[in-house]
C-alpha cells in the first residue's frame, strides 16, 4: 500500500504516520516527490485490515494498493526513475552510461590494456569477470582474488568504478571489497539467497535477466534485493533463449520500454552476450539506446583471436571506439547525453584529458 501525503504536509505528520504504520507492525518507507511525500508499506503480515485508521490521519490526502506482485520495484510504489550513483556515476534519469571491458580478467597487461582503450573511448564503468560461471567444469573460471586486485588497478590508473559479478554468498564478503558494484549474472538471477545477501550489502547491484525468465520474473529477483534494505538496483536485459537458435540467445528489446513502465529501475542492455557474434554487436547497442536504455555493457578485448572466455562476442578497441561515436550521435536524436567521462576522478598522465572528452 502507499499512503500519499498532501503537498503540505509537515515533517510531524509524515512521521506520524510512519508511526502508526510501525504499531500495525508494518514497515514504513518515505518517499519525498517534487510536490508532495508518498510512504510505501511492506510487510509479511498479509492485507492491511486497519488501512482506514491511516486516512483520519491528519496530512494523509488518500490511499492507493500497490496491486503488482512486486511492491517496491513496482512505478506504483514509486512514481519517480530511480538514479543509481556507481562511484559518482549516475545510472538512470538523463545520462546514458557506457560500461565497457574484458569478459574476463585473464592477466594485469590485458586487463589494463582495455581499461586505457575503453576509458580513452568514453566508457565511465569498466567491467570483468574475476569469478567466471561456466557450463563446463573443465573451463576457466577466472582468476579469483588476484582478478579482483587487478581489477583494483584497473580502477586507480582510470578512475573507472568496476563492475564484476557475484556468484555465491561465501565470496561475497570479498569481492564487495573490491568492487563498486555487483552483478548478478543471469545464471543467478534466481539464486535467492544470494539476492537477499547482496540486498543486505550496501553495494550498488547489476541484475541481468536470467536466460529463460520472464519479465515478471526479473521484477521478482530485484524485489527480493529492495526487500532487504538495497534500492541500488539496475536491471540489464541479456537476451533469452527463444526457439530461434541463429544467434546465441534472442535480445528482448521490447523489454526495455514495457520494464521502464512498470518499474522506477534503470535498465541497461547486453548487446554481447544476446548476440554472441562481435559483428552485430554495433547494430543492436543502437538500437537499444533507440529503445530507451539506460545504458549499455559491452565486452572488449585487446586480441579475441586469444581470449579465454567469449572471444567471439568482444570488440576490438578500434571497433568500440567507432561504437562511442556512433552512439553519441544516437544519444543525440533520443535528446539523452551519454554520461561523460570528464565525470570520472582525476587520474595519472597515462590518459589525457582530450582523450576522454566526449560531446
Amino acid at each position: 500500500m502507499l499512503v500519499v501525503m498532501e503537498a503540505h504536509a509537515t515533517a510531524e505528520q509524515i512521521e506520524a504516520v510512519c508511526a502508526e504504520i510501525r504499531a500495525m507492525g508494518f514497515t514504513p518507507h518515505p518517499m519525498p516527490g517534487p510536490t508532495r511525500t508518498a510512504i510505501g508499506i511492506t510487510g509479511n503480515q498479509g492485507p492491511i485490515e486497519q488501512a482506514g485508521r491511516l486516512q483520519r490521519l491528519p496530512g494523509v490526502s488518500q490511499l492507493i494498493r500497490v496491486t503488482a506482485p512486486y511492491k517496491r520495484v513496482s512505478r506504483e510504489f514509486k512514481e519517480l526513475d530511480t538514479v543509481v550513483h556507481v562511484g559518482g556515476v549516475p545510472i538512470g534519469g538523463e545520462g546514458i552510461v557506457i560500461i565497457a571491458g574484458p569478459c574476463t580478467v585473464e592477466s594485469r597487461e590485458q586487463t589494463l590494456n582495455v581499461a586505457r582503450a575503453v576509458r580513452a573511448a568514453g566508457a565511465v564503468m569498466l567491467r570483468g569477470g574475476a569469478y567466471k560461471p561456466r557450463t563446463s567444469p573443465y573451463s576457466f573460471h577466472g582468476l579469483g582474488e588476484a582478478g579482483l586486485q587487478i581489477l583494483a588497478e584497473a580502477r586507480a590508473l582510470t578512475g573507472m568504478p568496476v563492475v564484476t559479478e557475484v556468484m555465491d554468498t561465501e565470496t561475497l564478503p570479498l569481492v564487495a571489497e573490491y568492487a563498486d558494484m555487483l552483478q548478478i549474472g543471469a545464471r543467478n538471477m534466481q539464486n535467492y539467497s544470494l539476492l537477499r545477501a547482496v540486498g543486505r550489502v550496501q553495494r550498488p547491484v547489476l541484475l541481468k535477466r536470467g536466460f529463460a525468465a520472464t519479465v515478471k520474473d526479473l521484477l521478482l529477483a530485484a524485489e527480493y534485493i529492495l526487500a532487504e534494505g538495497n534500492p541500488n538496483v539496475v536491471l540489464c536485459e541479456r537476451g533469452i533463449r527463444t526457439f530461434d537458435d541463429s544467434l546465441r540467445f534472442t535480445l528482448d528489446l521490447g523489454a526495455v520500454p514495457l520494464i521502464k513502465q512498470l518499474s522506477h529501475l534503470p535498465v541497461i542492455v547486453d548487446p554481447s552476450h544476446a548476440s554472441g557474434r562481435a559483428d552485430l554487436v554495433i547494430p543492436m547497442a543502437r538500437a537499444a539506446l533507440a529503445a530507451g536504455a539506460d545504458g549499455l555493457i559491452v565486452e572488449v578485448h585487446d586480441n579475441p583471436a586469444y581470449a579465454v572466455c567469449d572471444g567471439t562476442q568482444s570488440l576490438v578497441p578500434d571497433s568500440f571506439a567507432d561504437l562511442m561515436r556512433q552512439l553519441a550521435r544516437i544519444a543525440a536524436a533520443v535528446e539523452r547525453p551519454l554520461v561523460a567521462a570528464e565525470r570520472l576522478a582525476s587520474v595519472g598522465g597515462e590518459i589525457s584529458s582530450g582523450d576522454t572528452a566526449l560531446a
